[in-house]
């Protein structure tokens, strides 16, 4: 291992290798900026032209797009409420708030650091499980899956602080939404209409698109002047107030790559849950729950330490038995068959030098990526102070344009349409979107894989509680649900216990 690392520091310095781990840098935060493109579309890109390169400079580029897209992404959910990839949206609960506020220099500091660590943290977590990276993930079946997403689907439940039956209502539309398209298990058509293109579900990335830009933009058109609310109050030049806060909400950061990176490694679970996921426990384990969705720069921290964590996580499964843990990876999986890679233990033994070259790559590039966006998120910041007028014109069309370039599909702007008039609605009436884009993700996950374990079973609903990680995750979606009756038994107790004046 430490032969194979030393040759691919070898290979970054020597000769163009800086030069292409720069370019995937750079064009990672492109598309992680541009919402509905992300790493799948760069790395899709990127295949063809790698055909002539050597594996050690396609691997360089590859893994400089993976280490840069998450923050890329982050940048516009916390200026423009529009998340650059789906794994974003966690960021915008807290990030555009602190933007409204006048916090966007701190916010956009606060990603930047949080992105660096967490992509460091993956990029450990990845060194370390390669060895025994086969077993721990053949420990997980269709229980366990089940389970891990009910944990998901619990987060709704305390991340709706004084709005619990708005939330559950816009979790059961979600629900619903998820379950659009072809049946895998049962082999049938729900709720398409007779339409083909549903018949794969509504589309994820698009919606999201249309909940938070489209929505956003037509709820600042109606509300006029700029994006901060007070633009005497922006403070452009307090980047470092966010990497200090990112410092000092270590744990913060550790939590999130932690889960970042476990739930990174579950083929099919992918980074929206992670994000969702920490988030979600940030806000369970705080003191200050209510503050959240208000502009606290942990609902910054944990996801975007998530985000990046969760690259190292993905390729575990990935390099270790041809697995993809997210779309990105099943895309990586091409490029490393186009240079003659056969996914799998194999990898690990006769193509080190490449996964290292791989893994160097991730980790400098999370940090350039930052440092990049960092020296100039000052004069970012200042798009904030721009009238609205001429924002909305800019950052529609954008919007539309990236859901189109999706897939090339009039369908997927047709979406994107619908969604933003539903999420300007829920804002109008105050209806929580986090909810809704959970259930949304997680209710085919849960389904799918409720159905499978019980045909495995044979109906036997008790199998859930006699596997150990199913039965443990089953405790922590307890514990989940628990923790706000506890924080407000225990607040009602300190209450009753000051001495009265």
């Amino acid at each position: 291992m430490l032969e194979a690392l030393g040759s691919s520091m070898e290979a970054l310095v020597s000769g163009a290798g800086i030069l292409y781990l720069l370019l995937g840098t750079m064009v990672g935060l492109v598309f992680g900026i541009i919402p509905g493109l992300g790493g799948p579309t760069a790395l899709a890109l990127l295949i063809p032209l790698t055909f002539g390169l050597d594996t050690g400079a396609a691997m360089l580029l590859a893994g400089g797009i993976m280490g840069a897209v998450p923050f890329g992404g982050s940048v516009t959910a916390i200026l423009l409420n529009t998340p650059g990839t789906a794994p974003n949206a966690a960021t915008v609960f807290d990030g555009f708030p602190m933007t409204r506020s006048g916090r966007a220099g701190e916010a956009l500091g606060a990603a930047g650091a949080a992105s660096s660590l967490g992509g460091l943290f993956g990029v450990l977590i990845l060194l370390a499980a390669l060895p025994v990276a086969r077993k721990v993930i053949l420990y997980f079946s269709p229980q366990e899956f089940f389970m891990l997403a009910m944990l998901g689907l619990c987060a709704i439940a305390v991340s709706t602080e004084g709005k619990f039956l708005r939330g559950l209502i816009a979790a059961g539309i979600g629900l619903l939404i998820a379950f659009v398209g072809y049946d895998d298990v049962g082999s049938g058509t729900r709720f398409t209409f007779g339409v083909d293109y549903l018949w794969d579900g509504v589309p994820l990335v698009p919606a999201l698109i249309g909940l938070f830009a489209i929505a956003q933009m037509i709820s600042l058109y109606v509300s006029g002047g700029s994006i901060a609310e007070d633009p005497a109050a922006v403070k452009v030049a307090r980047v470092s107030d966010g990497v200090r806060a990112t410092i000092r909400e270590w744990p913060t950061v550790l939590r999130g790559s932690v889960i970042g990176a476990t739930i990174g490694a579950l083929p099919g679970v992918g980074g929206t849950v992670a994000a969702f996921l920490a988030y979600s426990v940030t806000v369970q384990i705080s003191d200050e729950p209510e503050s959240f969705g208000k502009g606290n720069v942990k609902g910054v921290i944990a996801p975007e330490a998530s985000n990046n964590a969760r690259e190292g996580g993905a390729l575990i499964p990935t390099l270790a038995f041809g697995i993809p843990g997210s779309a990105e990876m099943a895309v990586f999986l091409g490029l490393l068959v186009l240079h003659g890679m056969q996914p799998g233990p194999s990898i690990l033994l006769d193509h080190m030098d490449v996964v290292t070259t791989l893994i160097v790559s991730l980790a400098i590039a999370s940090i350039l990526a930052s440092i990049a966006c960092l020296m100039v998120a000052r004069q970012l910041a200042r798009i904030t102070l721009v009238d609205i007028n001429y924002i909305v014109p800019v950052i529609l069309p954008v919007s539309l344009v990236g859901a189109y370039a999706l897939r090339s599909s009039m369908y997927d702007v047709i979406v994107t349409v619908i969604f933003g008039a539903i999420g300007y609605l829920m804002n109008r009436f105050g209806y929580p979107r986090l909810p809704l884009v959970i259930a949304m993700f997680l209710g085919g996950v849960v389904e799918v894989n409720f159905r499978q374990s019980m045909m495995i079973a044979q109906g036997d609903w008790t199998t859930f509680f006699t596997r150990g990680i199913s039965l443990t995750l089953f405790l922590l979606m307890l514990l989940s649900l628990f923790v706000p009756l506890i924080r407000y038994l225990a607040g009602r107790r300190r209450a009753g216990t000051e001495p009265r004046s």
